[in-house]
């Protein structure tokens, strides 16, 4: 009887220590793209593209605050800052792909720069990801190397030694009119 209640017990701890490295991020919040604006901000899609964040009355700087230091998960598209190769050390989430480097940017409360906890190994630009890490609201500039030069993106937010991980589609992404040259970023890739 001792030792069947001895391994029950063994079990049980194994049990739950598995739950909770399985868990690691249980603790995060779920959040979309709206929830990085203020409520009384228009959407992208409602201010139209191009020149998003010149429509906007504060350019897209006004951040929300309410969500600093909490542990959040959003998913989105990465697209390289700092990179070696296939591994990436820190790059930009964006809400929609094309965004940065092939149509105007973003406004800055709609852009993550994001440190991976590790180095991230990416096969594509504008890869979609899901990020997990503690949200800091403050505006940072970054250096974007595109084909034709360099471009400072400034971004609202930034998460540290965040947890990455491809996924296969981006939730809550800004469709691109039907209209726009870009729209082939969009197409499913076979």
């Amino acid at each position: 009887m001792k030792n069947r209640l001895k391994s029950g017990a063994t079990l049980a701890v194994a049990v739950f220590a598995s739950v909770v490295a399985g868990n690691a991020c249980a603790g995060a919040m779920y959040i979309f793209w709206k929830d990085l604006r203020p409520a009384s901000q228009a959407a992208a899609e409602s201010v139209g593209l191009p020149m998003i964040a010149a429509k906007m009355p504060d350019h897209g700087e006004t951040l929300s605050l309410n969500l600093q230091d909490k542990t959040v998960q959003l998913v989105g598209y990465a697209l390289p800052v700092d990179r070696d190769g296939d591994l990436v050390y820190q790059f930009l989430l964006v809400p929609w792909t094309g965004a940065c480097s092939h149509m105007p940017t973003p406004p800055p409360n709609q852009i993550v720069l994001v440190t991976p906890a590790h180095p991230y190994r990416m096969s594509e630009a504008y890869q979609p990801v899901s990020v997990t890490g503690a949200l800091k609201p403050g505006m940072e500039k970054s250096q974007l190397f595109i084909l034709d030069g360099v471009s400072v993106i400034q971004s609202g937010y930034t998460v540290r030694k965040a947890e990455v991980v491809n996924v296969v589609t981006v939730p809550d992404t800004i469709t691109l009119p039907v209209n726009s040259p870009w729209t082939f970023l969009n197409k499913k890739k076979n």
